[in-house]
């Protein structure tokens, strides 16, 4: 049924965003497939998300292309036969499911006011009346709300609050905030018109549950009215509940089990009942199956009041779309006659600009030509009168000619000089280039020359520091031998002294000839390098 898919395409769309991650207008099948499953389990469809592997060959999916296969592979199950309750059952079901995907992103609020359960009212509100527009910076789609139907609600919530509702101060913040999406939608309800939290949460609850039962749920009108019994004709209170096709009554208003259900069509009538023509308060409501239901209202206005929604009821009864539905769309075509009418209008006053324009150059030249003609007719005297003036002036040019002529030939030869004079000096110029050029090429061999001794000399002083470097460590490790031989030297005294009792004397100068003495002169490098040859 491919109303009920239009139906569902805004609370889609909110799954849809909020299961995209990081490239915008495309989701995973992944994602999807959940989404599919719990639509195709609500329709007693199943496994209607295994075909997404087979459609197309991508891993994505872009808004368009989703709904293309739920159009074809879940919702073509349902026909035009389909009940209505069934339809409006599955909406809701369908909205909730979308809801519970896309809740977290709009119930994470920095100060809310609203309950959870409000803002999914407001949510299924703003799906119902918003439109979807294409997004021209990235190629998808918008669901936004146009701020008429912004103001309808929030006139409304605000008459159920008992605030006061000031037109030209929304008609400000329209202007400034300009697209309302559900966010901004939910945040202009929420800081400005709940009453900024002053007001009980209790009331703003009650008054969006009943923005909910009008807009969503069709309530047409609701109240008390008394009812004239089928068995016992007495008058008795009830709270009904009217919608299209249907008016429902109940004990109180806060019963949720009815007491009965009075089923509307186009063959139901109402009328009022008169009472020697003063107002009267009753009325009846014909219905093929009750017959004739007297219904008594709380006073004259209540009654009209009463009788015009009930024909509003009778009328909606039989359709498919419900009635605050076709409202909204009627409101959209008056809206889009009226944006289509206004552009026709502009179009037209720019036409109409245009010729007037177009007029208006064309009187111009018209008026320019003429002055041109009169300028060309004193241009033609004027032009006369300079060739006269140009005739005597060529007369006289011709004998200045002949002196000029004198002239130029005495100046052409003498310009023949200095150019003889500028080639001569340009040639000793090129000959001091030349010159200079050589002087240059020496310069820079004796520099090349200059550069290679410093170079030899560098590698010299680096080859003799490494010598130096060599030397020191060979003479490092030969002291390094000399102490550890005469450590050696001792250990065997020691040992030999152990082994035989020294005479007195001996021992003593034995001692001192194998222990060195500090004031040895240290060595040099002479001595280094006999010690090197030595080892």
């Amino acid at each position: 049924m491919a109303h009920l898919l239009k139906n569902l395409t805004n609370s889609i769309w909110h799954a849809f965003h909020a299961l995209q991650h990081d490239v915008p207008g495309i989701v995973a099948k992944s994602k999807l497939k959940v989404l599919t499953a719990n639509i195709g389990t609500l329709m007693d469809l199943y496994s209607v998300e295994k075909g997404l592997e087979h459609y197309r060959s991508t891993q994505t999916l872009t808004f368009e292309q989703y709904i293309f296969y739920l159009q074809n592979e879940v919702f073509s199950s349902l026909t035009d036969a389909t009940p209505i309750q069934t339809c409006r059952s599955l909406e809701e079901g369908i909205d909730e499911i979308c809801w519970l995907v896309c809740r977290k992103i709009y119930l994470d609020r920095p100060h809310p006011i609203f309950k959870d359960h409000s803002v999914y009212q407001l949510f299924r509100i703003f799906c119902l009346l918003a439109e979807m527009e294409p997004d021209i910076m990235d190629s998808t789609y918008l669901v936004t709300m146009h701020s008429d139907e912004v103001a309808q609600v929030a006139s409304q919530l605000v008459t159920s609050l008992g605030l006061c509702w000031d037109l030209a101060d929304f008609s400000a913040l329209s202007a400034a905030i300009g697209t309302f999406r559900f966010p901004t939608f939910l945040a202009v309800l929420e800081s400005k018109y709940s009453g900024g939290g002053s007001l009980d949460i209790d009331g703003v609850t009650e008054a969006i549950d009943d923005l909910y039962q009008t807009y969503v749920e069709d309530v047409i009108k609701k109240g008390y009215l008394m009812k004239k019994g089928f068995l016992l004709p007495t008058l008795r209170y009830f709270w009904f509940v009217l919608r299209p096709g249907e008016l429902t009554y109940y004990k109180d208003s806060q019963q949720k089990e009815s007491s009965g259900v009075i089923a509307l069509d186009a063959n139901c009538w109402t009328d009022a009942v008169s009472n020697g023509g003063k107002p009267d308060r009753r009325f009846i409501l014909s219905t093929p199956e009750h017959r004739c239901i007297e219904l008594v209202a709380e006073d004259h206005r209540g009654r009209l009041q009463w009788l015009s929604a009930l024909q509003i009821a009778v009328q909606h009864s039989g359709e498919k779309i419900s009635y605050q539905r076709s409202l909204a769309n009627q409101r959209r075509s008056t809206r889009q006659a009226s944006k289509q009418e206004k552009e026709e209008t502009r179009l037209e006053l720019q036409q109409e600009r245009q010729a007037r324009i177009a007029a208006e150059i064309q009187a111009r030249k018209l008026e320019a030509l003429s002055k041109e003609e009169c300028a060309k007719v004193q241009e033609l005297e004027d032009v006369k009168q300079k060739l006269e003036i140009l005739l005597q002036e060529e007369k006289q040019a011709l004998r200045d000619e002949e002196i000029v002529r004198a002239l130029q030939a005495r100046v052409l030869r003498e310009e023949w000089e200095k150019r003889e004079q500028m080639e001569r000096l340009q040639q000793e110029q090129q000959e001091l280039l030349e010159l200079e050029k050589l002087k240059r090429m020496e310069f820079e061999l004796k520099q090349q020359s200059n550069e290679r001794q410093l170079h030899d000399a560098e590698m010299r002083l680096q080859q003799l520091e490494s010598e130096k470097q060599s030397l020191d460590a060979e003479l490092q490790a030969a002291r390094e031998k000399v102490k550890r031989a005469e450590e050696a030297q001792i250990i065997l005294e020691s040992q030999l002294v152990t082994t035989r009792p020294p005479r007195s004397g001996e021992r003593i100068r034995r001692t001192q000839s194998f222990i060195p003495t500090t004031k040895e002169r240290p060595l040099v490098i002479d001595d280094r390098v006999s010690l090197q040859k030595n080892c």
